[in-house]
């Protein structure tokens, strides 16, 4: 039997491992203090180089907030949507993730979203998507200003489902897919086009959103993605997308 060789375990991500996991169970609780770094170097019983690296992961995964040379310690924080958007980030552009992987799961969450919206939206939501689609519309001849217009829709209808998690996950695979497929509709030949059609299916989740049809909403989600991005995914990897087609 031939195995693969491992990499081994740095200390840092021990020590990481550890303080993450007293931040989950409460054992360590928003605003609490790690000791300094001569304490921590002599629990753990390594360098400083170690406990020093260490806090710099746990500071840029949002887990404590350190400040060189400060008396009091490192403070842990509290969980955070920023913190949470950071993580997710780091993970979606990672190598091991192809393009079919991320819209995939952006069909599926945003077929959720979507439905979750027409089912939970107040009339306050419904202004708000009326107000982003008529700046879509009437921003076809500037192309940054339909972007944002485009982007505020999508915003808008995640957060009338009511689920911070869905409005997190959705931003950030929305913001690594489009940087994966830059230029799509921005340098297309027949932009114009393009801007007219997505209005014209913004138009149509609008009505479901409004006639509080949950399911025609997804449907209209998860076909728009597959029409706007099927075509970058290798053929063979298709079928992960078209089963969610139904």
């Amino acid at each position: 039997m031939e195995f693969e060789p491992v990499s081994p375990v740095r200390a840092y991500e021990r020590i990481v491992e550890q303080i993450e996991q007293a931040v989950l169970t409460g054992r360590l609780r928003p605003g609490e203090r790690l000791p300094g770094e001569r304490d921590l170097m002599a629990r753990f019983g390594v360098s400083r180089s170690t406990i020093r690296e260490a806090l710099r992961v746990l500071q840029a995964g949002g887990v404590i907030r350190s400040r060189p040379g400060d008396p009091r310690g490192p403070e842990v924080l509290a969980a955070s949507p920023a913190s949470l958007e950071k993580s997710l980030d780091r993970l979606a552009r990672a190598e091991t993730l192809g393009l079919a992987e991320l819209v995939q799961f952006r069909m599926v969450l945003e077929g959720s979203a979507y439905r979750l919206a027409a089912e939970l939206r107040a009339e306050d939501d419904l202004s708000e998507m009326r107000a982003a689609l008529e700046a879509m519309a009437s921003s076809l001849d500037d192309y940054e200003s339909f972007s944002r217009a485009d982007v505020e829709f999508h915003d808008v209808v995640a957060r009338a489902g009511r689920n911070s998690l869905i409005v997190v996950c959705g931003k950030v695979v929305r913001g690594v897919v489009l940087d994966l497929i830059s230029g799509k509709l921005e340098h297309a030949a027949d932009r114009l086009a393009l801007m007219q059609a997505s209005v014209a299916h913004h138009r149509e989740v609008l009505r479901a959103v409004e006639d509080g049809d949950g399911p025609l909403a997804a449907r209209l989600a998860r076909r728009a993605l597959y029409d706007y991005y099927a075509e970058y995914v290798r053929a063979g990897e298709r079928v992960v997308l078209e089963h969610l087609l139904d």
